[in-house]
């Protein structure tokens, strides 16, 4: 039996609590492989629901929104935690502005930056030319 429900395009207040703690997302770009694989990510959610996150421009999941903007990202609680997860599906946008701040904060959330070699492995990602992706969502689906 499924407590899952679904909410047309709009993120709840506890979705949005859940989704600003440091969990990876599953993203899915649609039009890829068949069946989809998934890819772990790290993400952030706005103020007003969106859901962004960066990549090389050059990669996979860039390429595919390219040709099929619409995607998906589940992102669960982690073992040992209350059972819940969050579906968020709808249109990718590529944007060229924010990608290193956006790249910069989610290291420091998903980091210890103070670990010298973290430090470099950012400073390496901040090198090569990355690119946001902001997730507008069409469907939102939570359980359970």
């Amino acid at each position: 039996m499924s407590n899952a429900s679904t909410d047309a395009g709009s993120l709840t207040t506890e979705d949005r609590e859940f989704l600003r703690c440091p969990l990876y997302g599953f993203l899915s770009m649609a039009g890829g492989p068949v069946p989809a694989q998934p890819r772990p990510v790290w993400f952030e959610v706005t103020d007003n629901g969106l859901i962004q996150l960066f990549s090389l421009s050059g990669s996979p999941k860039v390429r595919q929104a390219h040709r099929d903007p619409r995607a998906s990202i589940v992102v669960a609680a982690p073992v040992g935690e209350r059972d819940r997860w969050v579906s968020v599906a709808g249109h990718v946008a590529l944007e060229s502005e924010g990608a290193a701040e956006l790249a910069t904060r989610l290291a420091a959330r998903y980091w210890d930056l103070g670990d010298a070699s973290r430090a470099g492995d950012l400073a390496g990602m901040l090198a090569a030319d990355l690119v946001r992706l902001v997730l507008h969502p069409e469907s939102v689906r939570r359980g359970p």
